[in-house]
């Protein structure tokens, strides 16, 4: 894969803290990436622009700012609007994978994910999104 995007560092986004703590873990320990967490998307605001991750793993359904709000407003920021945000969601019917895909994002993750083969999901997303 020349030319693929290299992942240094994660941010993952989920107001759900067992989701928080696997998904840590599992990019982490099998993506060997640094990560980065946020409970919220105010706290994933702050977060990004501080940490400047490769890719953000955004949740959809979050009380508050939603994944949707939060990835218009890291679109707004300067320092956040190149970073590409793959979102995690349960919702996956094709007309809602395509919302996704309008609204800025690389793609989709499903949720429940498979911990072992998350690292390989986000690569997997991040290279099918940058393919010409």
């Amino acid at each position: 894969m020349s030319g693929a995007r290299v992942i240094g560092k994660v941010l993952l986004v989920d107001d759900e803290p067992d989701i928080r703590r696997i998904g840590q873990l599992s990019l982490a320990r099998v993506g060997r990436w640094q990560v980065a967490v946020a409970a919220s998307g105010a706290e994933a605001l702050e977060v990004a622009a501080r940490e400047r991750p490769d890719v953000i793993l955004l949740d959809v359904m979050m009380p508050v700012d939603d994944g949707p709000t939060t990835l218009a407003r890291l679109r707004e920021r300067p320092d956040t609007a190149d970073i590409p945000v793959i979102f995690m969601t349960a919702k996956v019917l094709p007309h809602e994978l395509q919302r996704w895909r309008e609204l800025g994002a690389a793609g989709t993750i499903p949720k429940p994910f498979d911990p072992m083969t998350l690292p390989d999901e986000v690569r997997r997303v991040l290279a099918a999104a940058e393919a010409p």
